[in-house]
């Protein structure tokens, strides 16, 4: 089985990435991969933005936001079946109109 790894945007809205994974381990250390630089970009901020904003409230405000936007995207693995399904052997056939039950009547057209 192959797996695909999705990120939940904000935690909830799901955007496909198109990796896949033959082993689950792999599409895992993909995703802890993601989430170390998702972190490692707040940090980079996070020094930045401790050197320039002068007020402590406004950097507190700023951090909390910039930590929600970062931090709130996670990843997920979920399986993949891309391409690798297996046609049925015989189309399905439609079923066999009995000849005991009489054909529906039609439908008078509409007044106008």
């Amino acid at each position: 089985m192959k797996w695909m790894l999705v990120v939940l945007v904000g935690g909830v809205a799901p955007v496909n990435t198109d990796l896949v994974f033959d082993k689950f381990s792999d599409c895992l250390s993909a995703e802890a991969q993601m989430r170390q630089h998702y972190s490692d970009a707040f940090d980079a901020w996070d020094r930045l933005a401790a050197a320039r904003i002068d007020r402590r409230s406004d950097y507190r405000k700023a951090r909390d936001l910039e930590a929600k936007r970062l931090l709130s995207n996670v990843g997920t693995c979920v399986p993949h079946g891309g391409g690798d399904s297996v046609a049925p052997a015989e189309p399905p056939k439609p079923p066999a109109a009995s000849s005991q039950q009489p054909a529906a009547p039609s439908q008078p057209a509409p007044r106008t």
